[in-house]
C-alpha cells in the first residue's frame, strides 16, 4: 500500500568527493506525496522536506497520431498546484554529458539533519530514458509553496524539459556523512 505512489519534488543536484571518487546526488527542497504515513516516516528516517497533499495525475502515452501528455497536481490549502507537458514519439537514452543524463543519473541523496550533520543514501534504479518535453504547464501559487527565494526560478522559463521514463526506485538506510558537532551533541544528549 505505500510502495506504488506519486511523488513531486523541488530539488538542487550536487556533488560530492568521496574516497572513491565524485558521487552525484540530490538535495530535496520539498517532497510531495499523497499518504501522510510516507511523508512520516521519510522525515523520521531520513529527516527530509516531504509533506502529505492530495495528489492527482494524468498521464497519456504517445501514440503515432497523437502526442503525449503527463500532468501531475497537488493541492494545498485548498487550492491546486499543476506541473505537465507533452510529448511526442519514443523515449531514448540521454546522450552522454547532457543535461538530461546529468538529472536522471543521480544515484545518492544528502540531507542535514535535525541536529546538524549530513547523511548520505544510496538510490539504486536502473538508467531512465528520456522524451523532450514540450507545451510545460505551471499553474498555481508555486511561491506560496515553496516560498519567495524559488519565486523566481519557479516563474520563468524552464532551460530544459523532459519527461523520463522512470522505474522503481530502491533507497538504502542513510549513513553519516558528517556528524553533529561536539557542543551541539552534548546539548542535545
Amino acid at each position: 500500500m505505500h510502495r506504488d505512489f506519486e511523488e513531486i519534488n523541488l530539488r538542487f543536484y550536487v556533488r560530492y568527493q568521496s574516497h572513491e571518487g565524485w558521487r552525484r546526488g540530490v538535495v530535496f527542497v520539498r517532497e510531495v506525496v499523497p499518504r501522510w504515513a510516507i511523508a512520516a516516516v521519510a522525515r523520521w528516517i531520513y529527516h527530509e522536506k516531504y509533506v502529505a497533499c492530495p495528489t492527482r495525475s494524468s498521464l497519456v502515452d504517445p501514440s503515432s497520431d497523437t502526442d503525449g501528455k503527463a500532468e501531475y497536481s497537488w493541492s494545498h490549502d485548498g487550492r491546486w498546484l499543476t506541473i505537465g507537458a507533452g510529448y511526442s514519439g519514443t523515449p531514448t537514452l540521454p546522450l552522454a554529458n547532457s543535461q538530461e543524463e546529468f538529472i536522471t543519473e543521480h544515484y545518492w541523496g544528502y540531507s542535514s539533519q535535525r541536529h546538524g550533520g549530513t547523511v548520505q543514501y544510496q538510490v539504486e534504479h536502473p538508467q531512465w530514458q528520456v522524451w523532450q518535453a514540450k507545451d510545460i504547464t505551471l499553474e498555481g501559487d508555486f511561491q506560496k509553496f515553496y516560498g519567495k527565494a524559488f519565486a523566481d526560478a519557479l516563474a520563468s522559463k524552464p532551460s530544459s524539459a523532459f519527461i523520463a521514463n522512470g522505474s522503481s526506485v530502491t533507497v538504502r538506510r542513510g549513513k553519516w556523512l558528517t556528524t553533529p558537532s561536539r557542543n551541539h551533541a552534548s546539548v542535545i544528549s
